[in-house]
């Protein structure tokens, strides 16, 4: 069965770069029937935020990407476990690492490091043969016995330092970037546990991995680099690595690294200004991969069905805000009226347009093809309410105007299609038709050329006021 992870650090809000990462792990892992973890790499203790893995579970639950194993269950928000596996806290699982760290001790695969963070960069000063390229000098795995001995004496607690052998060839075999290469003789011995008994991420992402019987690692190529060395110690634990995928960088307009000037907003921003999740969602994935059809407003049904790790190239890719506020409003035209104003009451400033749930509807309807997202829903209902504002009318603007209120003020019935045939009528007795009819009464009422339908500004804004209106604009 194929099992997936995703393993964010609760150091802030996702933000685009990695809810992507989180996106194509889950719509490959449900395209395969498979399991999708969420793990918390939260080791790094001063780096934590409090209250950012809380939001992490909040913004993936927005996205609306469940996870079959985790901290907590999906959607929850609380300290019960979903999943077999766990903890799904690596701060949990130090017992863990311990244990496999005993394995490579026996199998001779690691040895005690005294070294100081002092002692290496005078190694690197000095020039000691493969310091300067970052290389470990071998200090402690050549140190004698009476050296070990008078550095414990000291009170030096040693970390663990992994034993890369040379002379060999390490392949990464990668679904994105083929079969990457390194020498081993380029690889420097690396820590796997700290002195303070914390593992590092290498080390701890392989035994994580193994221990959660991951099949299948996609992330970003940021960690590519990282790969040669969890390769080697999957080697030593005589386990097999899982299938890596890695995908391509996400950068700005500029082609720089994606910043947050250039959109890498924490994902929380974006639930807040109203994207619709399914819009994100919608952009993020194909920021990866391309469907066959060449369609690109996709819902997630389309998504889990198409995705395929083949169809990832390897070149950077570009963000770009207009392709995202477009893919949004597309996602927003599928909603139905009824969902589409649940979804802007959130959004939608009552001091400004306290209208009941039958007059919202009317005005939302009217202006939905314009939403790009549900947080804009104030600035297109303004032509609804104008705030008023000088307008002279022409001669003949000015008889359309007082003809049409002449016929509404006849009209019984208030409701689009009875104004919609009342304004036809109005130009019918006046000989004016398009532009002419239509943009003297908007003007009037709205104080625009342009903006929702007619029928749907005089329901709104309602019999007394419309009529009103146009007596004064055609006085």
């Amino acid at each position: 069965m194929v099992r997936t992870r995703f393993a964010p650090s609760p150091t802030g809000s996702l933000h685009v770069g990695n809810a992507r990462i989180a996106i194509l792990n889950w719509l490959f892992t449900r395209q395969q029937g498979g399991e999708f973890i969420l793990r918390i790499e939260d080791t790094d203790v001063e780096r934590n935020v409090p209250g950012a893995e809380r939001q992490i579970f909040e913004d993936l639950h927005w996205l609306g990407l469940d996870w079959d194993e985790g901290p907590v269950v999906p959607g929850g928000t609380g300290t019960a476990e979903a999943g077999a596996y766990g903890p799904y806290r690596q701060s949990e699982r130090l017992p863990i690492y311990h244990a496999y760290l005993e394995r490579l001790i026996e199998a001779g695969r690691v040895y005690r490091c005294y070294c100081t963070p002092e002692e290496l960069a005078a190694a690197r000063e000095a020039g000691v043969e493969g310091a300067e390229q970052g290389i470990y000098p071998g200090t402690c795995r050549r140190a004698a016995p009476e050296q070990i001995a008078k550095w414990e004496a000291e009170g030096r607690k040693p970390a663990w330092r992994f034993h890369v052998r040379p002379g060999q060839d390490v392949v990464t075999h990668d679904m994105v970037y083929g079969d990457v290469v390194v020498r081993s003789d380029d690889v420097s011995d690396f820590i796997v546990m700290r002195s303070d008994g914390v593992p590092t991420y290498n080390y701890g992402v392989v035994v994580d991995d193994i221990t959660m019987a991951i099949t299948h690692v996609i992330r970003g190529v940021g960690h590519l680099s990282n790969t040669t060395r969890q390769v080697l110690l999957y080697e030593a634990l005589e386990m097999p690595p899982p299938k890596f995928a890695h995908i391509p960088m996400v950068l700005g307009p500029d082609r720089q690294k994606l910043s947050k000037r250039h959109g890498a907003q924490a994902l929380a921003e974006y639930k807040a200004a109203g994207y619709h999740p399914d819009g994100v969602l919608n952009y993020l994935s194909l920021l990866a991969w391309s469907s066959p059809s060449g369609e690109e407003v996709l819902g997630r049904e389309r998504l889990v069905e198409e995705i395929d790790l083949e169809r990832i190239g390897n070149a950077d890719v570009v963000f770009d805000p207009v392709k995202l506020n477009w893919l949004s409003s597309k996602h927003i035209e599928r909603l139905s009226l009824d969902e589409l104003v649940e979804a802007i009451k959130p959004f939608l400033d009552r001091s400004r347009f306290d209208l009941p749930d039958d007059l919202l509807r009317i005005a939302v309807n009217g202006i939905r093809t314009h939403l790009s997202r549900f947080g804009e829903i104030n600035e297109q209902l303004e032509p609804y309410f104008p705030g008023g504002g000088a307008y002279t009318p022409a001669e003949s603007a000015r008889t359309v105007i007082r003809t049409a209120a002449d016929v509404l003020e006849q009209t019984s019935d208030w409701d689009e299609a009875t104004l919609n045939a009342a304004i036809r009528q109005a130009g019918q007795q006046t000989g004016a038709k398009g532009k002419a009819l239509f943009e003297p009464l908007r003007r009037a009422l709205t104080g625009r050329e342009h903006g929702p339908p007619l029928p749907a500004v005089l329901v709104v804004q309602g019999r007394d006021h419309v009529l009103k209106t146009l007596r004064d604009a055609a006085a």
